[in-house]
């Protein structure tokens, strides 16, 4: 049991999969069973938080430092890109709710969203660090209830039920 925590945890922390992979992962079958709600859910959380501050404070000296080299320049570039389109675009369409729109960014599980992708735009637009990751970790709560319901089957159970 120990074992599918610690996976999970660190599936939770891995860009573009983070707590959207790991809550239906750890709700799964596999390696033992599935792990209670809640705890699950802390696990979750929190390995999805832990890259936060470092992304917020460092992620974007480090893109900008390694989109000229050989090797890594390509997807450096690609990470710059996609968080500057993604600051840009949240703070065009947010206007004075900004942080609002933070957490709905981070909140709604659609691909290429979440506390990565929303932390790299936070730090692009120089945004609050505090107030930034109370939206971010908000936005990390409700992607873990969706996805736990999802997981359920409840979203499919709804569409036969008004279908």
């Amino acid at each position: 049991m120990i074992k599918k925590y610690i996976i999970t945890f660190l599936i939770s922390m891995v860009p573009l999969i983070e707590l959207r992979g790991a809550v239906p992962f750890g709700l799964s079958d596999k390696m033992g069973g599935a792990l209670p709600v809640i705890p699950l859910y802390i696990v979750c959380i929190l390995g999805n938080m832990i890259p936060v501050p470092i992304i917020f404070f460092f992620a974007r000296k480090v893109l900008e430092w390694g989109k000229d080299k050989k090797v890594i320049g390509k997807f450096f570039t690609w990470c710059l890109t996609k968080g500057e389109k993604a600051g840009k675009k949240l703070e065009s369409k947010a206007g004075k709710g900004l942080y609002w729109a933070l957490f709905l960014f981070v909140g709604i599980p659609f691909p290429g969203t979440g506390a990565w992708t929303g932390t790299l735009a936070t730090s692009f637009l120089d945004m609050d660090f505090k107030k930034s990751v109370l939206a971010i970790v908000c936005g990390v709560i409700l992607a873990g209830v969706i996805m736990g319901l999802a997981s359920a089957g409840l979203f499919g159970a709804m569409g036969k039920i008004f279908t």
